[in-house]
């Protein structure tokens, strides 16, 4: 069990596949000029299902994330997610994506045993998210949506930024659009996970800010903290149902006492936390022969170091010197 001194228990594990992305997000990294990971660092197919093994099998982790960067830009995606889809204790498994490249790829990760996405997306304008992502991707990340859909990646959960004077005006019409087609939206805050360091805390759209501008078109009614459990989205009904929207409100409303993430990095690294100033290696484990008794010992020890909050109140707190295509969303 993934306990930490707080009593809290990690049950979903986020697994980064990449650092790499084909879009350059501006509340993400910077437009060029990051230096990739060496091949050589990444973990490997194998390590990869390995260390997926040890923490269903004898840590108790009950879900998995495959994430990025861009997950989609992993070679063997459609190979791990069969062979983790094939462990005893099979778990539902996810995929957070921006969506390129998904209208290509649904169908065979369905079959590979993939449950569900989260797909990115910020705007409905073409121009608009040319800004954002600094790419002419627009129509890619919709037709992948299309194709999530019709594989049956249900529910496809869209995430959403809204960034001051871009997209900000734009709640309302993604929630129609989300209602529409049968995603279901969820705001997130934008977060201190710019590797330029460019986040202020009194520039951002908050949640509350992004709930008086559905209220202007929509009913919202709380689902309340006894269906949200450990989940980040507090999240409403629309206009009665059936139809949700959540928000992340990582920053104004921070969620930490109810945590059960753990994540690991591309690059083998255990982080406890998205903000987290520490990281605990698992890859030299991995390549030293330890057994899994010993690679688990080493992660049960970190998770049991995790901090009481992410510590974005504190005025002393430091942005991760990674950026988050680095880290694992």
């Amino acid at each position: 069990m993934l306990i930490d001194t707080y009593g809290r228990v990690a049950t979903d594990l986020r697994v980064s596949l990449t650092d790499r992305c084909n879009l350059r997000c501006t509340y993400c990294m910077p437009e060029e000029g990051l230096q990739w990971l060496a091949k050589p660092d990444l973990l490997t197919d194998d390590e990869i299902v390995r260390l997926v093994d040890i923490a269903v099998a004898s840590l108790g982790v009950e879900e998995i994330r495959f994430t990025g960067g861009e997950p989609l830009l992993r070679p063997g995606l459609v190979g791990i997610v069969e062979r983790v889809a094939a462990l005893e204790s099979r778990p539902p498994m996810s995929l957070t994506t921006n969506g390129i490249g998904l209208g290509r790829t649904a169908a065979a990760l369905k079959q590979a045993g993939l449950d569900r996405v989260n797909v990115s997306l910020d705007t409905l304008r073409p121009d608009v998210f040319k800004t954002l992502t600094r790419r002419g991707r627009h129509q890619d990340v919709l037709d992948g949506l299309y194709a999530a859909r019709e594989a049956g990646l249900t529910p496809v959960k869209v995430n959403s930024v809204l960034m001051p004077g871009l997209n900000d005006d734009e709640a309302p019409d993604l929630l129609a659009w989300a209602v529409e087609h049968d995603y279901e939206l969820r705001f997130i805050e934008q977060m201190p996970l710019d590797a330029q360091h460019g986040w202020k805390r009194d520039g951002m759209v908050t949640a509350g800010d992004i709930l008086t501008s559905l209220r202007t078109r929509f009913e919202l009614t709380p689902e309340g903290d006894g269906a949200r459990g450990s989940a980040p989205a507090e999240r409403w009904l629309v206009d009665g149902g059936p139809h949700r929207v959540g928000v992340i409100a990582s920053v104004t409303r921070p969620f930490c006492a109810a945590c059960d993430r753990t994540r690991l990095t591309a690059d083998g690294q255990v982080r406890t936390c998205l903000f987290a100033s520490e990281e605990t290696d698992l890859r030299a484990a991995l390549r030293s022969d330890a057994p899994d008794e010993e690679i688990a010992r080493i992660w049960k020890l970190a998770m049991w170091g995790k901090k009481a909050g992410a510590g974005l109140d504190d005025p002393a707190f430091v942005q991760p010197d990674r950026p988050m295509s680095a880290i694992g969303g």
